[in-house]
């Protein structure tokens, strides 16, 4: 059975070989299709590991508080508009919730500044965050060199910064140790006293290019008079996070006056509920790859049948001859069967290596890391063999079925 078996796919081989672009063309239809599933799936893969990693490091055991976004409300129609959260009414929050935590407050000053030193000067995309002492530990940031902010350094406003692994690459591009350099943002002087550990990009978007202020200076200098504040909240025990966010909600409806039976002014969300809204939307792209992909191998199917027919017509002699010197029908099947399959493999096999390759290059562009979906790869080498199946089973039973007298009658 093993010899036979082995005999097959040498015949499929030289049969293969002596119409090679034929088969050339039928392998690539089939390649492509099981490129664009396997390439869009393991693009895809790559950026869910990527995006859950990075939510990862600023910890499963956070959430935050932003002002709520506005909405249109139901009775007359009107828009509804929430005011935004205040300093005064985050910095109470701080100092009123007492469940065991850390908290940072914070606010984006603006994501086009343009840093400079000496002679250097960045591009006006950097982002400017003010915040606490707290910041670093519930964003999960840490330093490389120098040191975090000082309470009282917070208190005071001091004209003192952080900056970000890009950042320093990009304004000390002569080794210097940033470290007590004096770098300007915007129009304001400030001291590097700290350098963050990278933290890569996700999606294109890095938070390496960003500078850290205390929450006080961005106040001092910021020309809004209505900024929005948000509030990060870190568990110490991450068993605790839901209780900690309900006890959070509460204290904030009371410090925003919010009445009994009115929802919510602001929002509370994880820290990784981000990730999962995204990778969630992320299922219709896999569904689109998933259809193109069949649609793509169903044309490759059709056009492996019609291979395998014309292939039948052209050796109906040779059939006749192999069937008077002994061979049976099932001999004959499963020799055009497996050469179906040959091919389907061929270019499913095909296919699985670009469809890595392309979806790995895409992943890495917007950041993403190099993966192999095997459970891709597998399904796709799976798929392929059925579609060898069903194609070549019909032409398969039609050699087999083919008169021995009258083959030999042929041409």
């Amino acid at each position: 059975m093993k010899l036979l078996i082995v005999e097959n796919i040498k015949i499929s081989l030289q049969s293969i070989r002596s119409h090679l672009l034929r088969t050339i063309l039928t392998i690539l239809i089939i390649a492509f299709g099981i490129m664009a599933l396997v390439g869009i799936l393991t693009a895809i893969e790559s950026l869910k590991s990527s995006i859950t990693q990075s939510f990862s490091r600023m910890g499963a055991n956070s959430f935050t508080i932003r002002n709520h976004t506005t909405q249109m409300g139901f009775e007359g129609k009107r828009w509804k508009v929430y005011n935004s959260i205040t300093y005064k009414e985050a910095q109470r929050f701080k100092d009123d919730f007492t469940f065991p935590s850390y908290v940072s407050i914070f606010i984006y000053s603006t994501y086009t500044a343009t840093v400079k030193f000496g002679s250097e000067k960045t591009n006006p995309n950097i982002g400017v965050l003010g915040t606490n002492e707290n910041y670093l530990i519930t964003s999960g940031s840490e330093i490389e060199k120098g040191r975090n902010f000082t309470p009282n350094e917070v208190n005071a406003g001091a004209n003192v910064v952080i900056i970000g692994d890009e950042l320093s690459k990009s304004i000390f591009k002569h080794n210097e140790n940033p470290i007590d350099q004096i770098i300007t943002i915007g129009s304001y002087k400030y001291r590097v006293i700290g350098l963050l550990k990278s933290k890569g990009s996700s999606m294109g978007f890095s938070g390496d290019k960003n500078c850290i202020l205390t929450i006080t200076n961005v106040r001092q200098h910021s020309l809004n008079s209505d900024l929005s504040f948000g509030i990060t909240v870190l568990a110490i025990n991450p068993e605790t996070l839901d209780y900690a966010m309900d006890e959070a909600t509460g204290l904030f409806r009371i410090i925003r006056g919010v009445p009994l039976g009115e929802e919510n002014s602001f929002d509370v969300t994880k820290s990784d509920s981000a990730a999962k809204s995204f990778i969630d939307d992320m299922k219709y792209v896999s569904m689109a790859a998933s259809i193109i992909g069949f649609i793509t191998l169903l044309g490759a199917a059709i056009g492996l049948m019609n291979i395998m027919l014309v292939s039948v017509s052209e050796r109906t002699r040779e059939i006749g001859i192999r069937k008077s010197m002994g061979a049976t029908s099932i001999v004959i099947r499963n020799q055009f069967l497996v050469e179906a399959v040959v091919i389907g493999q061929l270019g499913g096999i095909l296919g699985v290596i670009l469809g890595i390759l392309i979806g790995n290059v895409i992943s890495l562009f917007v950041g993403g890391a190099f993966i192999v979906p095997w459970v891709w790869v597998i399904s796709g080498i799976l798929l392929c063999l059925f579609v060898g199946l069903v194609s070549g089973l019909y032409p398969a039973i039609k050699a087999a079925r083919l008169d021995p007298i009258e083959s030999l009658r042929y041409e």
